[in-house]
């Protein structure tokens, strides 16, 4: 399936500021250090926002995952 690009500003100005501010980079292996310049995609039928890293400019990439609760999310062993 083609990548589709979405239009991140359509999203709720809270809901964008959380996926700019709630990332995960690779190369600084660090959480919350923020991105840049978000574009946003569906791709097989997941999406996707990608951005560059605050830190050190390395792609950042987001799937997002629509209406999952944190805890019901948790596995127990």
């Amino acid at each position: 399936m083609a990548r589709e690009e979405r239009d991140f500003y359509l999203r709720p100005e809270d809901e964008q500021q959380a996926f700019l501010e709630q990332t995960w980079c690779n190369e600084c292996m660090e959480v919350d250090l923020g991105m840049k310049n978000p574009k946003e995609y569906e791709e097989n039928g997941r999406v996707f926002i990608e951005g560059e890293c605050l830190k050190c400019g390395n792609p950042v990439v987001t799937e997002v995952v629509d209406g999952v609760d944190e805890e019901d999310d948790l596995e127990e062993f």
